[in-house]
């Protein structure tokens, strides 16, 4: 099992046409991400790296996570066949765990103590303690006081893992609140911590690790659904966040006949501050260190956004996902939030799967899918529902 990419997509500081990506970082931030590049670089060269994370990554992980058929859904749907790559099955319940895992071992192989991390949905800070108890390293994350409040079950599994979590209660006190604050708390003490940022965005290299990390996720997808049919899928679709769930399963598929569909957070309307639709409802901005798609007011200020999923809550795209859909690879859609909570009901009652709210909107695109005639569809189940059990019970879908 080889985590790195192809040499074509090894640190690229911009992506696509429009020049997306960058490094727009304070000056104190610079000579640790210039560390952080080269040992990176370093670590993909090591043998002795790649065999630690892929023994951890099967040991730990439990990777490879299973490719399942679901004919109930795709008959519910209209659909010839839906494969889910059930990601929810990764140790701690969703796919931050790629991510998370890699990022602590480099970070105690350049000789780091303390990690900082930041969450929204909660799966990436819990990802993050996991792996640092399995390494020995201290960890605090930050994270949103609205995003503590809707995910509570993923706050106590953070301190149970002895992670320090540290409310942020500015904003919306949602996930742009709490990388504020990590990037705050990593420029002051950068000499002894690493800052694992959980999707990929921010300012170079952090994109492309984050995606290097995930990419393992399409990887096996491909080689799976290959295996279990014989011909790639029609469709590949994810939901779409910051991106590290949609660029790991859909980068394997880029030099494929196959249509590349991520699915963004609809909200409840169309008006700036009722959804995190970042491709037709953003302009091109710089957010957290990258230049990318932004949801900003008249004047340039970032836009309030809402979904009913936490980890989909985040007014900017990663800048890769950002490029490839402003080049045509990637086609973006958007579900609602009730298309969401409908999605996740269909799921769990015709397969026994309980999705989390965040691929929840992948699932919701299904119907229309089928509209369009598309047969067989692969599609990314990134984490699992159960810290969303008190979302869907207030919203109605637990009845």
């Amino acid at each position: 099992m080889n985590v790195a990419p192809s040499t074509e997509f090894v640190l690229p500081a911009r992506f696509g046409r429009a020049g997306l990506g960058g490094c727009y970082a304070p000056e104190t931030l610079m000579t640790p991400l210039l560390e952080l590049e080269a040992a990176f670089r370093a670590a993909l060269a090591d043998p002795v790296f790649q065999d630690e994370l892929s023994r951890e990554l099967r040991d730990f992980v439990g990777r490879p996570t299973p490719l399942m058929p679901a004919p109930r859904l795709a008959a519910a749907a209209g659909l010839r066949a839906v494969f889910l790559k059930r990601e929810d099955l990764a140790h701690t319940g969703a796919h931050k765990i790629n991510n998370a895992l890699g990022q602590v071992l480099l970070a105690r192989r350049m000789g780091k103590k303390e990690i900082i991390a930041e969450t929204g949905a909660g799966q990436h800070g819990v990802a993050t303690a996991a792996a640092c108890a399995r390494l020995g390293l201290d960890c605090t994350v930050y994270m949103g006081g609205a995003d503590m409040a809707r995910q509570a079950p993923n706050v106590a599994r953070m301190k149970l893992l002895g992670a320090a979590v540290v409310a942020v209660p500015a904003g919306q006190g949602t996930l742009k609140e709490a990388v504020n604050e990590a990037l705050r708390a990593w420029a002051g003490r950068c000499d002894r911590a690493h800052y694992v940022l959980g999707s990929a965005l921010g300012p170079h290299p952090y994109p492309t690790i984050v995606r290097t990390f995930q990419q393992i996720i399409g990887e096996e997808a491909r080689r799976q659904i290959l295996e279990t049919t014989g011909a790639l899928p029609d469709v590949v679709v994810a939901c779409a966040g910051g991106g590290s769930n949609g660029l790991g399963l859909m980068i394997p598929f880029l030099r494929d006949a196959v249509r590349l569909i991520a699915v963004e957070a609809g909200g409840h309307g169309r008006a700036l501050g009722e959804h995190a639709a970042r491709f037709d409802g953003g302009r091109l901005g710089v957010l957290h260190g990258c230049k990318t798609l932004v949801l900003q007011d008249t004047h340039g200020h970032t836009a309030a956004t809402a979904s009913v999923s936490a980890g989909l809550d985040y007014p900017a795209l990663g800048p890769e996902l950002a490029a490839l859909m402003l080049d045509g690879k990637v086609t973006a859609w958007r579900a609602t939030d009730e298309e969401a909570l409908a999605a996740a009901q269909l799921l769990s009652r015709c397969e026994g799967v309980l999705p989390a709210l965040e691929c929840s909107h992948a699932l919701a695109v299904l119907p229309r899918l089928a509209r369009e005639g598309a047969p067989c569809v692969l599609l990314g189940l990134s984490g699992r529902g159960d810290k969303d059990l008190a979302t869907f019970q207030q919203m109605g879908g637990a009845t």
